[in-house]
Order: structure tokens, then C-alpha cells, then sequence
């Protein structure tokens, strides 16, 4: 029983200070300093080893400008008999607000000579400096701790104040070393790294890692300094001679070739299709195993599809027949025969033979997910073709298939926007109320956007015309049709106007116009709708899309950059925030993380 009292009165004591503490906090932060220090001093007092009271009394006095007293504090806990040493940073702080300048040093300065004592003091000492941002004192602190106890490490701090400091050179050469004792670093590095590094390989930064790694590597030929270098000229966009580091790397890992692979999809994702040719074309001639030369011949054949023009279609075809012929027409081709499908389908203009293709690849004894995967492929194809009920059906199996898998999600999605292109709005807004709701963060905002768009233009008109206009012009741009497409936009324009659809069809056809290369048509799009619609829902779509044209296209960054600045001000909860930012901060010349 007695014991059982005492854990209470324990408690309610402990909770008493809590609450204090936190009225003490509160007061501080509102600005309130003379109640905070009646709080703190009665803290302090009954808790005279909590050194966190004992600073918050010092610093409310400093608040109030009460220098002499907080000096007395500082200097009465120094003299208490109990090792405080950062203390010695704060009393010099002290001194520094009241502009005692060689008084302040001299504190800095017994704070340092404290490490003889104890080199293990450091690690406070050093901090205090940081705190109040006294770089040269920290670099003092840490560097002489390492020169007294060899076992003491304080590269990463000194990297990173390096890197505050501007020493560029020492920085990267303490993150290297830190590296070179333990790899599991390498991450770290290159994240600190980046804070740096830019696309250009002209950037001081850029030159100065280069020539350390460089040099490092003549001096100690580790494959870190081949990875670091690869992966520095992939920050530059410069991938042929990121490739020669990985072939390098390649030849002396016993020929692994996943550093290899990765550049490839890196280079061809940055649509450098040459350079990414020659280098699935070096994972081919060093692959020993059908399934890596399977993969490697998938990830061309995409690439050809992508710089082909119409003429090429026919050598495509017969190239992927060669391949099928090679490696079979099986579940192990199950992705190369899709890509091949979509081909037929969505470039070759063989609609029917593909849907043949992909009927007869789904029966056979494919694994759950991968007969999925295909029947959405079939399903796409079916509604590319406009025959929307039988890819419903397939879409509807899709779900069956792989219930938690995302796939599932996305085909409902697709049974929404099916039944949209049909016209059944009520069927395609049941479909999306479900899936805002999705763990997909995209397929959530995909929803949402359609979802907001039927139902904005199904309000005012009950008859849906506009609408049903504007789910053509959908279906139209998914075929590719983009001429007849803007045309159905058009009619929109002249004879609907004024009602809600009005900015969902200009900025529809400034992306279709983006796409034909008709940049100064779908600036001007992009521009009505920022004049006439600017406090809609899609403005903020309006801003980054005319922010990109400029940066992208047109070659005007100043314009980019006025437009990311409007969306970044007026549009603070948009989706397109978070990049909008960092794009503005890139033209502006910040080093980005």
C-alpha cells in the first residue's frame, strides 16, 4: 500500500513538472519572457541537475536582455565542481550579444582547451558551436578531438560544416573518407552530395568532385571511385561516360552486369535513345542467360518503337517476329509479346490481329498476375477498337484475378473511363467514388479529376451534350486521332461557350497541340485559361503547364520561372506544389536536394 502511494506521489509530481514545463515553453514561444522565468526559475530550482531548465532560465533572461544575470548563472554552474564545458560556449554567446567580442573568444576558446582535460567533451562542445552557427570553432572542436583520441570520428560533422563553409574540396574529401572505412555510407555521400552537384558539369561543385574522384582513383583503384564517377555523370546527363565507368565496373565484378542494366533504363527514361541503344546492345553481346538477353531485347525493341516513323513498322514487325521465334511464344515472352501487341495494335494499324494475339496468349497456364497483365493490355486494344462492353468484361476478370494487387485498381479505373468514353457517366461516377479512396496516390488523383469533371458538367446541363462532346474528343486523343480530336474541341468552343466545359477543352487541346508541336497555340490555350478561368480548378493545371512549355519548349526560362512563382503563391494545395517549387528554385539558381 505504501508503495503503491508513493507511485502516485511520484507521478502527480512528475506530471506537475510536466505541465509546468509546458506553460513555461508556451509562454516563452508567445513572447511572454516574464512569466516564462518566474516558471523556470521555480524549475530550476527544484531541479537543479536538469541542465535543459537551467538553459531555458538562462535564455529567457537573455530575452529579456538581462545579460548580467544570465552571466552570473553560467558562471556560478561553471564554478559548481560539475564538468559543464559547453557551458563556456554559452557564457561566450552571452558576451557576443552584448557585442563583448574578446570576451566571447575567450570563452570559445576555454571551451576548446577543455578537451585536453577530456577529449570525450567534444561532442557537446562541438555542438554548442553548431547551435549558434560558430562554424570555425566547431572545426576546431572537432578537428583536435580526432588528433587527441584516435578512436574519435567526427568526419561527418566536419563534412557537413565543410559544406556550409564553402570548402567544397574538404567536404567531399571527408564524406570519401568516411566511405572508403565503411561503403554503407555511400548513400549518405551522395545524398550530401547532391546538395551541390547540378546538371552542369561546368558548376564548380561538379569539377572539383570530379577531379578528387579522379585523382583518388589513380591513387587507389577501388570501384568506389568508378561508382561515384558514374554516378556524377549521370547527374550531368552525360551517359556515355557514365557507361564507360560501368563497363569498368562490369569487367571487375565478375561481370555483373545490374550497374549496366540500370544505366540503360536511366538513359532511355531521359529519352538519350542513342546512347541507350549501345548500351543494351552491350547487355546483349554479355549476357549468358536467355532471360537476361530476353529482357535486354524487350527494353530495344521499345526503343525502336520510339524513334520509328511509320516506314520503319514493317522492319519492327519482322524483328519481334524474329525474337518470338527465338525465344518462344510461352509464358517466358508473356511481356515481349504484349509489347509487341501494343505495336500491332496502337502504331501498326492491326487492331484484330493483336486482340487474336493476346486472346490466344491468355489461355494459356500463366500465373495469375501475369494473365492480368495481359487481358488489360487486350482490354486497351478492345477500347482502342471502341468495343467497350467486351473490354469491360475483361477488365471486370482483372479485379477477379488479382484482387489486392494495384492492377486491380487500375482496371477499375479503366472501367470508369470506359464507361465514360460510352457515355454512362452514373456507372463511370460510382466506379471513381470508389477509387478516391485508393492506396494509389495517382490513381486516387486520377479519379478525383475525372470524377470533379463529370460531375461540374453534368450539374447545369441534364442533357450532358458538352459532356458527351468532350468524352469523344477523350477517346479520340487515346486513339491518337489527334486532328479529329481538336476538331470536336472546337465545336465545344463555338457552341458551348460559356458553359463549365469551356477551360476542361482548352487545356485538353493545348496538351493535343503540345503533342503536334504546336507550342505557340497551346501557350495561347494555356494563357485564355488563366485570364478568363484563373480562379477555376484547372488554373493551377493552366500555370505548370505553361511553365513547362516555357522551360521545355520554348526555351524561356524567365517565363518558366514567373509561372512556377504564381502557382507557388496563389496555389499552395496543389498536386503540383512540391515540383513547381523546386523547379523555380532551380532556375533561380539554388542548389536543390
Amino acid at each position: 500500500m505504501r508503495n503503491f502511494q508513493f507511485i502516485i506521489l511520484l507521478f502527480s509530481f512528475s506530471t506537475g513538472i510536466s505541465q509546468s514545463d509546458m506553460l513555461a515553453k508556451n509562454y516563452f514561444e508567445q513572447g511572454e519572457y516574464e512569466k516564462a522565468l518566474v516558471i523556470y526559475k521555480k524549475l530550476n530550482d527544484e531541479n537543479p541537475y536538469r541542465l535543459d531548465y537551467f538553459m531555458a532560465l538562462v535564455e529567457t533572461n537573455q530575452q529579456l536582455e538581462n545579460f548580467s544575470e544570465a552571466e552570473k548563472l553560467l558562471k556560478d554552474k561553471l564554478n559548481s565542481g560539475r564538468s559543464y564545458p559547453q557551458l563556456y560556449v554559452e557564457l561566450g554567446y552571452n558576451f557576443s550579444l552584448q557585442n563583448k567580442t574578446e570576451l566571447a573568444n575567450d570563452s570559445y576558446a576555454k571551451a576548446i582547451q577543455s578537451l585536453d582535460e577530456n577529449p570525450s567533451f567534444s561532442y557537446t562542445v562541438g555542438s554548442t558551436f553548431e547551435k549558434y552557427s560558430l562554424l570555425d570553432e566547431a572545426v576546431n572542436t572537432y578537428e583536435k578531438a580526432m588528433s587527441l583520441d584516435e578512436k574519435m570520428d567526427f568526419n561527418s560533422q566536419l563534412a557537413r560544416i565543410y559544406g556550409e563553409q564553402g570548402k567544397l574540396e574538404k567536404m567531399f574529401t571527408s564524406y570519401l573518407d568516411i566511405v572508403e572505412k565503411n561503403r554503407s555510407y555511400k548513400g549518405l555521400a551522395q545524398r550530401y552530395f547532391s546538395l551541390y552537384v547540378t546538371e552542369d558539369p561546368l558548376n564548380e561543385a561538379n569539377g572539383i568532385l570530379r577531379k578528387t574522384l579522379l585523382m583518388r582513383s589513380q591513387e587507389n583503384p577501388d570501384l568506389l571511385y568508378n561508382e561515384l564517377l558514374s554516378w556524377l555523370f549521370i547527374q550531368q546527363k552525360e551517359y556515355k561516360k557514365a557507361f564507360t565507368q560501368e563497363k569498368a565496373i562490369y569487367k571487375r565484378t565478375d561481370e555483373d552486369i545490374t550497374g549496366v542494366r540500370d544505366l540503360a533504363y536511366i538513359t532511355i527514361a531521359d529519352e538519350d535513345y542513342e546512347t541507350g541503344r549501345e548500351i543494351v546492345n552491350f547487355i546483349i553481346e554479355n549476357s549468358y542467360t536467355p532471360e537476361a538477353r530476353l529482357q535486354a531485347y524487350q527494353i530495344l525493341m521499345n526503343i525502336e518503337i520510339k524513334t520509328a516513323t511509320a516506314k520503319d513498322y514493317p522492319q519492327i514487325e519482322k524483328k519481334f517476329e524474329d525474337l518470338l521465334n527465338e525465344f518462344g511464344r510461352g509464358r517466358e515472352t508473356y511481356l515481349l509479346q504484349t509489347d509487341y501487341n501494343h505495336f500491332l495494335a496502337f502504331q501498326n494499324n492491326k487492331k484484330d490481329l493483336a486482340i487474336s494475339n493476346l486472346k490466344e496468349l491468355s489461355r494459356q497456364q500463366l500465373t495469375a498476375y501475369q494473365e492480368a497483365h495481359v487481358k488489360m493490355e487486350l482490354a486497351d486494344i478492345l477500347v482502342f477498337d471502341e468495343k467497350f462492353n467486351e473490354a469491360l468484361i475483361y477488365y471486370s476478370q482483372i479485379q477477379k484475378k488479382v484482387q489486392n494487387d494495384v492492377l486491380a485498381q487500375e482496371a477499375r479505373f479503366k472501367v470508369a473511363r470506359t464507361s465514360y468514353f460510352k457515355g454512362d457517366f452514373e456507372w463511370a461516377q460510382v466506379q471513381l467514388d470508389v477509387l478516391k479512396k485508393s492506396t494509389s496516390q495517382l490513381m486516387a488523383n486520377d479519379a478525383m479529376q475525372l470524377s470533379l469533371m463529370i460531375r461540374d458538367n453534368s450539374l447545369e446541363d441534364s442533357t450532358q451534350t458538352a459532356l458527351k462532346k468532350y468524352a469523344r474528343a477523350d477517346l479520340l486523343e487515346f486513339q491518337e486521332k489527334h486532328t479529329a480530336a481538336i476538331a470536336v474541341l472546337q465545336d465545344i468552343l463555338t457552341n458551348n461557350k460559356g458553359e463549365k466545359i469551356e477551360d476542361e477543352a482548352l487545356l485538353k487541346e493545348g496538351k493535343i497541340q503540345e503533342k503536334l508541336g504546336e507550342y505557340g497555340k497551346a501557350e495561347a490555350n494555356y494563357l485564355k485559361i488563366i485570364e478568363f478561368y484563373g480562379d477555376d480548378i484547372l488554373a493551377d493545371d493552366a500555370h505548370y503547364l505553361l511553365a513547362k512549355l516555357y522551360e521545355e519548349k520554348l526555351e524561356q526560362p524567365e517565363k518558366a520561372k514567373e509561372q512556377y512563382e504564381k502557382l507557388i503563391f496563389n496555389f499552395a494545395d496543389s498536386i503540383y506544389f512540391v515540383e513547381a517549387r523546386q523547379k523555380f528554385r532551380s532556375l533561380r539558381g539554388d542548389s536543390i536536394n
